[in-house]
C-alpha cells in the first residue's frame, strides 16, 4: 500500500471517531435540552384533587397577638440551658413545665390529651383521634438551648427577649423555641375552637437535645417501642425557607430534611519517651501529629456529591435558577462530577459534596523546655450519606497512614436513612402543601441536614423523619444558629402558629390523592 493510500485510511477513520464523537455530543445535548425544558418535579400533587376537609380558619386578632408573644417571650426568658450531659439547669426546666402548664390550660385539660412527663422534665403528649385506623404521626422539638453570654457581643441580653425592629432576640428564639411554643399554641387554639382529630399525633418535646438526647428524646422512644406505637412520620426542627441564602436562586425555598449526616470523633495521639528540648530527636511527638493531621487536611475525602438526597434538592431547584445552572443541575446524571468540583470550593456548600474533616482540638506540652511524651488531636467528622463509619474509619487510617500515630474512634455512628419525598409519601406531601398553602411563591425541596437533631432516635419507629420549621433565613442568619444575636420576627412566630394549625388539620385526610407527575426518568 502507498505512503498516500495509509494517509487516507487514517483520514477516513479519524474522520468517522470525530463525526461518531460529535453525533454523541449532539444526541447528550439534545437529551440533556429536553429534560432541562421539561423537568419540574416541583408539578405532582399541586395539580390532583385532595380530599376535602371542613379545615377551620384561624385569624389572629390584637389580644391573642399580645397574649402568644407574652407567652413566646416568657419562654425565652427561661435560662434552660444544656451545658453537657451531666449538667443542666433543672430549676429552669421545672420553671418551663410550670409555664406550658399556665399558658395552655386547655392542652393540659382536654379530654382527648394524654400527657406525661418523661425522665422528669420531657413531655409526651398524645392527642386521641376519632379514627384508629388511621397510622399516627409525632411532632417534635426540644426545650433545652446552648449557653449564651452577652459578653459575646449580642446586641440584646440574650435571655431578655427583648424586640427590636420587629424581632424578639434571644437564645432558643430559633434553636429551638418558636417550634415548642408554636405547636403547643396551634393546639390550644384547636382545642379552644372545639377541634377533635381524625388521625390521632403525639407531641414529644425533649429536654437535652442539645446534648445528644439521650435522657429525654431516648427515655420518649422506649416508652413508645414498650406500647407497640408505630408512626407514620415524624415531623422535628431542622431545616427552613432559605430568602436570598442561595446564590443565583429566584425566590425562597423551604427545605425540608429526609435525612442527617453521620457524625464521628476521633482522637488521634503519638506517645513517646520525653526529653529535654536541649537535645531533641529527629521526630517529636508533636511534629508527628502535626503531620498526620496535615495530611487528613490536605487529603479530603472523597467528592459524592449526586450519591446522596442532595440530588433531589438540586433536582426540585433546577427549574428556579438561570442559565448555565439549571442546565446542569437538571441534568446531574451528566453534569454532577463537575457541579461537585464548583460546590467544594466554598465551605458551607462544600458540605454538600462530602464527608468534613474538622481537626477542632489539638494538644500537647507542658513546658517550654521539655519535649512532650504525648500529643492529642481531635478530629471531628460528618458523614456524607453515601459513606459509612467504618469506610470513613478506614479512610482515616490509610490517609494517615503511620502506624506511631494510634487513632480511636471517641464516638460516632452511620449516617441517617432517607426519608422518602416522592408523590406517595405522605409526611412530605403534607408538609409541602402546607408550606405552599401559606406561601405559594415558595419553592419546596427535599434537603439534608449536616448537623443532628433528636429525631434520629426514632428511627425505629419510622421509616419517614422529616426535619422543617417555616422560620425564614435571610442571608447571615444561618449564623445566628447557636451564634450570637439568635432573633426571629414577631410575623414570623406567629407564621409558625398558624404553620402547625393548619399541618395538624391537613393530616386529617385518609390518604393522598393520585398524583399528576411530569417528571422524566433519564
Amino acid at each position: 500500500m502507498t505512503e498516500s493510500g495509509q494517509k487516507f485510511k487514517i483520514f477516513k477513520f479519524l474522520k468517522i471517531v470525530i463525526s461518531s464523537l460529535l453525533i454523541a455530543a449532539l444526541l447528550l445535548f439534545t437529551i440533556a435540552s429536553i429534560r432541562t425544558l421539561s423537568l419540574d418535579v416541583n408539578v405532582g400533587l399541586q395539580l390532583a384533587r385532595w380530599e376535602k376537609t371542613n379545615n377551620l380558619s384561624l385569624v389572629i386578632d390584637h389580644h391573642q397577638r399580645e397574649e402568644l408573644l407574652a407567652n413566646f417571650k416568657e419562654a425565652i426568658r427561661i435560662r434552660t440551658v444544656s451545658f453537657s450531659e451531666k449538667k443542666s439547669n433543672t430549676t429552669a426546666l421545672i420553671q418551663f413545665d410550670r409555664l406550658l402548664r399556665k399558658v395552655f390550660p386547655t392542652v393540659f385539660f382536654s379530654s382527648l390529651v394524654h400527657h406525661e412527663l418523661v425522665a422528669n422534665y420531657s413531655h409526651l403528649f398524645w392527642v386521641q383521634g376519632s379514627q384508629h385506623d388511621l397510622v399516627p404521626y409525632l411532632l417534635l422539638a426540644h426545650i433545652d438551648v446552648v449557653p449564651a453570654s452577652e459578653a459575646d457581643g449580642w446586641e440584646a441580653p440574650p435571655f431578655s427577649a427583648q424586640e427590636i425592629d420587629g424581632f424578639i432576640y434571644g437564645r432558643g428564639t430559633i434553636d429551638d423555641k418558636s417550634p415548642v411554643m408554636g405547636i403547643l399554641q396551634a393546639l390550644e387554639y384547636l382545642l379552644k375552637k372545639g377541634y377533635a382529630p381524625r388521625r390521632g399525633f403525639y407531641i414529644g418535646l425533649g429536654h437535652d437535645e442539645e446534648v445528644s438526647g439521650f435522657k429525654g428524646a431516648l427515655n420518649i422512644v422506649r416508652i413508645m417501642k414498650q406500647r407497640g406505637v408505630q408512626l407514620s412520620f415524624v415531623l422535628d426542627e431542622g431545616l427552613a425557607v432559605l430568602d436570598g441564602v442561595i446564590s443565583g436562586l429566584q425566590g425562597p425555598a423551604a427545605l425540608i430534611g429526609i435525612s442527617e449526616k453521620g457524625s464521628a470523633t476521633v482522637k488521634l495521639s503519638v506517645s513517646m519517651v520525653p526529653g529535654h528540648s536541649s537535645m531533641p530527636p529527629r521526630e517529636t511527638t508533636i511534629g508527628i501529629l502535626a503531620a498526620a493531621v496535615k495530611r487528613l487536611e490536605d487529603n479530603p475525602m472523597p467528592r459524592l456529591f449526586g450519591h446522596g438526597p442532595e440530588r433531589e434538592t438540586f433536582e426540585h431547584l433546577a427549574q428556579k435558577f438561570g442559565l448555565p445552572m439549571k442546565f446542569m443541575m437538571s441534568n446531574l446524571w451528566l453534569f454532577a462530577p463537575l457541579l461537585g468540583r464548583i460546590l467544594e470550593r466554598k465551605p458551607d456548600t462544600n458540605a454538600f459534596v462530602r464527608t468534613t474533616t474538622a481537626v477542632t482540638m489539638f494538644n500537647a506540652g507542658v513546658k517550654v523546655n521539655i519535649i512532650p511524651s504525648l500529643a492529642e488531636a481531635y478530629v471531628n467528622l460528618r458523614i456524607h450519606s453515601a459513606q459509612s463509619l467504618k469506610e470513613v474509619l478506614d479512610l482515616i487510617q490509610s490517609t494517615v497512614g503511620d502506624q506511631r500515630v494510634k487513632i480511636e474512634l471517641v464516638d460516632g455512628f452511620d449516617p441517617l436513612p432517607v426519608s422518602s419525598a416522592d408523590e406517595k409519601s405522605f409526611g412530605f406531601q403534607i408538609i409541602k402543601k402546607t408550606v405552599l398553602d401559606m406561601f405559594p411563591t415558595v419553592t419546596v425541596a427535599p434537603g439534608i441536614c449536616i448537623g443532628n437533631t433528636d429525631s434520629r432516635h426514632f428511627k425505629d419507629l419510622t421509616n419517614d423523619i422529616y426535619r422543617f420549621a417555616p422560620i425564614w433565613f435571610k442571608p447571615g442568619d444561618a449564623q445566628r444558629f447557636h451564634g450570637i444575636n439568635e432573633r426571629i420576627s414577631k410575623k414570623n412566630y406567629e407564621e409558625l402558629v398558624v404553620f402547625y394549625f393548619s399541618l395538624i388539620q391537613n393530616c386529617d385526610i385518609q390518604k393522598l390523592p393520585e398524583p399528576h407527575s411530569s417528571v422524566h426518568e433519564l
